[in-house]
């Protein structure tokens, strides 16, 4: 909801039409318990993750992000699963240069050897260069 172009009322009148069962009554609860003036998007938000999004879930998917590696993945897939899994540990990777340590890491050993030595700063450049590496072992 966020990345919508919408207003905050917008925003908040958006999620709830999502919510159904067990949270859209849990929504009725909250929304009859608050005072009006805090019913807010900021406040849905909030609740929301607390109720629903709770600690061991996002310990269980920050330590599913620091034992991420490509694998058998595509580099492609590895970069997907990255971005998505390190929404939870964005203390980790806070700036660029965290980020493209931590994703040359995790990238299998033959395509490591081969964009290491240009120490790569930029994060989208790495990753350009290690699908490009990718393509290349492939032809081989």
């Amino acid at each position: 909801m966020d990345d919508l172009d919408c207003s905050i009322e917008q925003k908040l009148k958006g999620a709830v039409s999502l919510l159904r069962d067990e949270a859209y009554r849990w929504w009725i609860t909250m929304r009859e318990t608050t005072q009006i003036e805090r019913v807010t998007w900021e406040l849905f938000k909030i609740a929301f993750k607390r109720r629903y999004v709770g600690a061991s879930y996002v310990d269980a998917r920050r330590k599913e992000f620091l034992n991420l590696t490509e694998g058998n993945k595509s580099v492609a897939e590895y970069e997907a699963e990255f971005f998505r899994l390190s929404r939870y540990a964005s203390e980790i990777v806070a700036t660029e240069y965290e980020r493209s340590v931590r994703f040359k890491d995790g990238l299998c050993d033959e395509l490591r050897i081969l964009i290491a030595p240009q120490r790569e700063r930029d994060f989208a450049a790495l990753v350009e260069k290690a699908k490009i590496a990718e393509e290349v072992k492939w032809t081989e």
